[in-house]
């Protein structure tokens, strides 16, 4: 087993984060052309939505795989953390975008209305909130400014934001559906994995 991390890892080393950039962001022309000519169904703006909305979540939950890997199988991916929340917060941005201008049409007293009184609206944009600061300060020259030690502080927001984008997701669906639970239990066992004692190599 150690082989094989070891030569993970000798493989992923001088993969450019530029690279993961380009290889994540290619869904969204795709989905953009699947929603133009009819491929995301009857409800080509809701389905462009979720869609947007289930790759950032992903994304963020990738994010959070990072410290355990690292931590109980040897496998470094540290590198791509910044770059895998830099394209969460991406897709969320998107995701939000649709909701505003092609789903609510710039309807802002109706937009205030639903995240005041619909609970999976109201979390998704705390978790928004959340994941700003962030996505601003994920950059050398914050590091710098705020200090390594402040920088890691702001940045545990991430936990937060996380788990209320699974929540957001779990209260979106209609009913009791599997994959929503699957997503919000992965988040609960990383962030738990967290907290437990160092084992692996």
């Amino acid at each position: 087993m150690t082989n094989i991390i070891d030569r993970i890892n000798s493989f992923i080393r001088p993969v450019p984060t530029w690279l993961v950039y380009i290889v994540f962001l290619l869904p969204v022309p795709w989905l953009l052309y699947l929603a133009q000519t009819g491929g995301l169904g009857r409800e080509p703006i809701k389905a462009l939505e979720h869609e947007l909305g289930l790759i950032a979540l992903q994304l963020l939950v990738a994010g959070l795989c990072v410290t355990p890997l690292r931590r109980y199988l040897g496998l470094n991916l540290l590198k791509f953390r910044r770059t895998l929340g830099v394209l969460a917060f991406t897709y969320v941005a998107l995701h939000l975008l649709v909701w505003v201008v092609l789903d609510m049409s710039l309807l802002w007293g109706q937009m205030w209305d639903d995240i005041w009184k619909r609970p999976y609206i109201t979390v998704g944009m705390a978790s928004f909130a959340l994941l700003l600061p962030l996505a601003v300060t994920s950059n050398n020259l914050s590091i710098r400014k705020l200090g390594a030690a402040s920088w890691r502080k702001l940045h545990k927001l991430t936990y937060v934001a996380v788990l209320l984008g699974g929540v957001h997701f779990f209260w979106l669906v209609k009913g009791i559906q599997i994959e929503p639970i699957l997503y919000l239990l992965a988040i609960v066992a990383l962030l738990a994995l967290r907290v437990l004692p160092k084992r692996g190599r």
